[in-house]
């Protein structure tokens, strides 16, 4: 004879939370009204690599390899979004160049 397993009767507390309603985008009131414009960077992975080698034996070339180009594709999507939404640097303000 097999016999089904019922629900125990003893699960308390797992009926639906209430929520709060909150905004998704916080309180607009706290939202600073400084824009800074975003500059590229010229290496996008030179802060991980000052960490030094990847700790995979034996695959440390292709995993720099890889990060590399995880971090030039992560650096190039948030300039474009930068651009489209008028907060990229262009430079023309800098003075030592």
């Amino acid at each position: 004879m097999s016999r089904s397993r019922r629900p125990s009767k003893q699960t308390k507390g797992r009926g639906a939370r209430p929520t709060v309603a909150r905004d998704f985008w916080g309180d607009p009131e706290s939202v600073p009204d400084v824009v800074t414009t975003v500059r590229p960077a010229d290496d996008a992975s030179t802060l991980v690599r000052s960490l030094g080698a990847p700790p995979l034996t034996g695959h440390e070339v292709i995993a720099e390899h890889y990060f590399r180009a995880v971090f030039d594709k992560a650096s190039n999507l948030a300039v474009a979004l930068a651009a489209t939404s008028g907060l990229l640097d262009d430079g023309a303000d800098d003075e030592f160049e």
